[in-house]
């Protein structure tokens, strides 16, 4: 039995009080001097019970006030809470998931009249049967992985690219051939506008590659997860539109997938944090991995020695052309190695967000799919 049909209206007792005495409604009505059809509403329980009420039925009856204010009360919090059921729950689900973001972005239903409702929608994007239960990015069968830490919006938007990259087509994966894939995109980095055929790279190897735009405060930079055993995918964010973390960030992943690592979600792997700095021998593997992809260590070392400190925009153009990438990959390289302050020639660190998106499968910035696309 639910609260709300556990409460009972004040004036139930106030008709029993009647019917003790053999009163009528009318009789009630004439011992207070008001209306019958106030003491009918208070016995039908659709008017409350007001001090000055409350001073009238105690004269009345000999009872209290206190006696019918505390009934009146009772009733009316009785009531409240059935109500409040509805906003705990709707409290829980804004706590698993970033509701309001993802009504903005088309995730989910903008707007639902009921705390059901929006359950089941949420319930429809996380592709589970409880929101009660732990959110578990899938990944494939035989990968151990975990989501142990993430935040929700930084949940949502994994599960996001998931669904992106799941809608894809691509070649069959062939692992053996990750050296050559590897030295495809080092090739793309060394122009802003080549960045536009990643995404059909990408596919040609067999890997999936979609772009998210973060949810506010997310700070999520990319992510590298299965679909199943042989169908590796790739997710960023491009919430820093730079050429070094653009291309820094879709080779950290790369390496992630080429040691078949089961899910990595990165955050703040670009940007003012130290990438050295990390414990996670997994992430520093792929750091290494993605710096040498682009800028092989030795040679950025001897560039370092001959250079430093007295980094010349001209001698960065100069090696840059040596090493056919981009001028702005080794501004990068160089900011976070701390040669250079992060002020320094930050006009090399050109944009190619909107060329990536404009070939990508994007969500975000204009671009989205209705999820029941997908």
């Amino acid at each position: 039995m639910s609260k709300q049909a556990l409460a009972i209206p004040p004036g139930t007792y106030v008709q029993e009080e009647l019917e003790e005495r053999g009163w009528t409604q009318l009789d009630l009505a004439d011992v207070l001097g008001r209306p019958i059809r106030l003491v009918n509403e208070i016995i039908s329980g659709k008017r409350a019970i007001t001090p000055e009420t409350a001073q009238g039925l105690a004269a009345a009856f000999g009872t209290s006030a206190q006696l019918w204010m505390n009934l009146e009360s009772a009733y009316r919090l009785c009531l409240a809470a059935a109500g409040n059921e509805s906003v705990s729950r709707r409290a829980q689900l804004f706590t698993r998931a970033p509701v309001r973001d993802m009504q903005r972005r088309g995730w989910i239903k903008e707007k639902t009249e009921t705390v059901e409702e929006l359950e089941e929608e949420l319930k429809r994007f996380y592709g589970t049967q409880s929101m009660d239960e732990p959110l578990v990015l899938s990944v494939a069968t035989r990968r151990r992985a975990t989501s142990d830490g993430l935040t929700a919006s930084q949940t949502a938007w994994c599960v996001r690219a998931r669904q992106l990259a799941t809608a894809q087509v691509v070649a069959p994966f062939d692992a053996s051939r990750f050296d050559k894939f590897f030295g495809e995109l080092r090739k793309l980095a060394a122009y802003p506008k080549d960045a536009r055929k990643l995404p059909d790279v990408c596919a040609q190897y067999g890997i999936r590659f979609v772009i998210v735009e973060p949810l506010p405060g997310a700070k999520i930079d990319g992510a590298a997860f299965w679909l199943d055993e042989n169908s590796p995918a790739i997710a960023v964010s491009m919430r820093y539109d730079r050429i070094d973390a653009f291309w820094f960030t879709v080779l950290h992943e790369c390496s992630h997938i080429h040691h078949s690592d089961a899910l990595s979600v990165d955050i703040e792997i670009v940007g003012t944090m130290d990438r050295a700095s990390t414990e996670d021998e997994t992430e520093q593997r792929a750091n290494a991995e993605a710096s040498a992809a682009l800028i092989p260590a030795d040679e950025l070392e001897s560039f370092i020695r001959r250079v430093g400190p007295l980094y010349s925009k001209q001698r960065i153009n100069q090696f840059a052309n040596v090493m056919r990438i981009h001028p702005g990959v080794i501004v990068g390289q160089l900011q976070y190695r701390g040669e250079i302050g992060y002020n320094s020639h930050r006009e090399m660190l050109v944009k190619v967000r909107d060329a990536v998106i404009s070939t990508a499968l994007t969500d975000g910035w204009g671009k989205t799919l209705s999820p029941d696309a997908l």
